[in-house]
């Protein structure tokens, strides 16, 4: 009777381990969205870029304050202007889909941007994290962090060369 018990309990155990929803994912439409996205950014594409979000997304970029597709191309479009080249390095970059426990569809990406300063042709690389919510195949959400002080130092040499020849001619 102990081992008809033991053995019913493992069972019904084994029963429930397999009834447990799929909730992470190396491969997904949602993670080919984010990756065209990507690859769009890198190309310059915008509006390719701009198709991947829903109407109503709202971007955080190491900020809570949200700002739209658009707000958010035209400063990356500036900071971008001050580099000759830029991608993200890493090819075989980390990246996921999860489904939490309300059922929202995340993406998280983690990879190394890099740039070349114009003027400078200093070469940076900034660690980036991108957690990106979508709903019916859009994206609604992105957060991402990276430090942008690397960045900031660059644009900041760029602007004073810019200052120095202008006082030059």
């Amino acid at each position: 009777m102990k081992k008809l018990f033991l053995l019913g309990l493992a069972i019904i155990v084994f029963t429930a381990c397999q009834n447990q929803p799929q909730r992470y994912f190396s491969e997904s439409s949602e993670i080919e969205t984010l990756k065209a996205g990507i690859k769009a950014y890198e190309a310059q594409d915008w509006d390719t870029w701009k198709a991947n979000f829903a109407d109503t997304a709202k971007i955080y970029h190491n900020t809570n304050k949200g700002a739209s597709p658009d707000e958010l191309m035209v400063g990356m479009k500036d900071m971008l202007s001050n580099f000759s080249d830029y991608k993200f390095l890493n090819e075989d970059a980390e990246i996921e889909m999860i489904i939490d426990d309300d059922g929202d569809t995340w993406v998280n990406y983690w990879n190394t941007w890099g740039g070349k300063a114009k003027v400078t042709e200093k070469k940076i690389a900034v660690p980036v994290h991108l957690t990106v919510q979508f709903i019916d195949g859009k994206i609604v959400q992105e957060y991402a962090y990276y430090d942008t002080a690397s960045i900031g130092e660059t644009i900041a040499e760029i602007e004073s060369m810019k200052v120095v020849e202008e006082t030059e001619e």
